[in-house]
């Protein structure tokens, strides 16, 4: 479920040093939140995270941790293009 890729990808600058990355399933999202994120914790992140886990239980659409994730990519400031 969670490899199921989105209709658009999202790009953002994360990383050490930070490069320009395509994010393009639900399952990328959740482990560039985890392992390459720039903050730790802020309301989208977590609210992001836990989309992306309702969407691997089939409980949510694929589109909606896209969302989630595009919101916690501007919260973080590293949204490139969505």
């Amino acid at each position: 479920m969670m490899n199921n890729p989105w209709a658009k990808p999202v790009v953002v600058l994360i990383g050490e040093p930070p490069v320009e990355t395509t994010v393009e399933t639900t399952q990328a999202a959740a482990w560039a939140m985890i392992e390459d994120w720039p903050v730790e914790d802020g309301p989208l992140i977590d609210r992001a995270l836990i989309v992306c886990a309702e969407v691997d239980g089939g409980k949510r659409k694929p589109e909606d941790a896209r969302a989630a994730f595009v919101a916690a990519a501007e919260e973080a400031g590293v949204l490139v293009s969505a």
